[in-house]
């Protein structure tokens, strides 16, 4: 309760909700499928949800009605609705926070409805473990967004890069970043968000994965954050900042600016997510210069990271009509549903499917399919804590590894003291 009471604060909502969350933990009224199911997502996914809805109504008894939640308040509000009684039948939810609220009985067990599915080894592995806590499973797999590595051809070109071969390792990033820097011109090699945690999750940790290192143990339990692949990573990007390979705008950047830079064409290597495609390719704002995405890589040739991204799906611990929510699941990860998600030009989580589906609409995505086979997901019931927080352990991190004035490993050894000690409170 202790571990509940302190994350609920720390994403800004009441203390008092979670008194009420114990008693609302169960598996819901037992009605009948049919009928209807609330159904509550982040307004980000306003271009298709409503759509999956209509498509599922018109061929079932059972009937949704989605709710659009402003995507900043949605972790509160959930939490808060869980905590009163009140949550949906069906939660889209960040896959990132599912372990938590699965932690606190926020949410029901499906593990045998879940066994059942066909095709659930086909679904994307990163997502699969999210839903996963102790002996259960408390979400499936719905939408994806992983990370990768965009980059600006015409600057490659420009600077004597060959841009149909994209940098393999993690020390042709770095040079081909130097290289595009030296061009002149006011190009800049790369940019990243240096005051976004969970900008870095996504695309930073890649690196330090595609190595064959991590920052959690898989279980959760044990912070990594002084290992030589982690030390390996953060080098590189103070690196580039020291030797001015990136612009001044990262030092302080929170999110909104990086993507910009280099849709403006001056920076010639972000690693960003899917979504940017859409930025990418706008007719009234887009990119003015040829762009290709690329694997982000590890040290060594052939090695390949990811963040799995997206959300799933799952059923609160009050919902009132379970079984109908549940028919809602396992429709949501058939064809038809993974269909209308990528014709909406959200990547599917079906690996199965994806072939057929998603690469077949552009080559490039097979990058992206590819991304998801290998993606990962830091797993803990702490996340926001550790991660996601801009004043947290990952950022503090990142912070003085990369702009500090002490060592790289100063900088990790304080962070892995502080990431153990909040685990060892979570997980005791």
């Amino acid at each position: 309760m202790r571990r509940y009471l302190r994350t609920l604060a720390a994403m800004g909502a009441v203390a008092a909700v979670g008194i009420a969350l114990a008693g609302c933990a169960g598996s819901g009224s037992g009605a009948e499928s049919g009928g209807t199911v609330t159904l509550w997502a982040r307004d980000s996914q306003s271009r298709f949800m409503q759509q999956l809805a209509d498509a599922f109504n018109e061929t079932h008894d059972t009937q949704v009605e989605v709710t659009l939640v402003p995507a900043s308040e949605y972790v509160q509000k959930f939490g808060t609705a869980a905590a009163g009684g009140s949550a949906p039948d069906i939660a889209s939810i960040d896959l990132v926070y599912v372990p938590y609220f699965a932690s606190v009985g926020a949410l029901k067990d499906i593990k045998e409805d879940w066994d059942a599915l066909s095709y659930k080894d086909d679904m994307s592995p990163g997502h699969v473990a999210q839903g996963v806590y102790e002996d259960g499973v408390y979400s499936v797999p719905f939408s994806a967004d992983v990370s990768a590595m965009f980059y600006n051809k015409d600057l490659f070109a420009a600077a004597g890069l060959d841009p149909e071969a994209p940098p393999t390792t993690m020390a042709e990033v770095q040079a081909a970043a130097e290289q595009i820097t030296a061009s002149g011109d006011g190009n800049y090699g790369f940019v990243f968000s240096g005051a976004c945690g969970g900008c870095n999750i996504f695309s930073m940790t890649p690196y330090i994965w595609a190595s064959g290192g991590d920052v959690l143990s898989t279980d959760g339990t044990e912070a990594l954050l002084d290992t030589q692949e982690v030390t390996d990573t953060l080098t590189q990007y103070r690196d580039l900042w020291e030797g001015g390979a990136m612009p001044e705008l990262v030092q302080s950047d929170s999110g909104a600016n990086a993507g910009d830079a280099f849709k403006a064409g001056k920076v010639g290597i972000m690693n960003w997510g899917t979504f940017f495609i859409g930025a990418l390719e706008d007719e009234t704002d887009g990119a003015q210069f040829e762009w290709d995405v690329a694997p982000i890589p590890g040290a060594e040739d052939g090695q390949i990271g990811s963040f799995a991204g997206g959300d799933n799906l799952t059923i609160p611990s009050g919902s009132k009509n379970p079984e109908g929510a549940w028919e809602f699941l396992e429709w949501a990860t058939g064809e038809e549903a993974q269909t209308i998600l990528a014709d909406a030009g959200v990547m599917p989580t079906r690996l199965d499917l994806l072939d057929e589906l998603y690469i077949s609409q552009d080559p490039r995505f097979q990058v992206f399919a590819d991304a998801l086979a290998v993606g990962k997901v830091p797993y803990s019931v702490i996340e926001n804590e550790l991660f996601n927080d801009p004043n947290g352990v990952w950022s503090t991190m990142i912070q003085e590894a990369v702009f500090g004035t002490g060592t790289v490993e100063e900088a990790q050894a304080k962070a892995q003291e502080a990431a153990q000690a909040l685990l060892d409170e979570a997980n005791n």
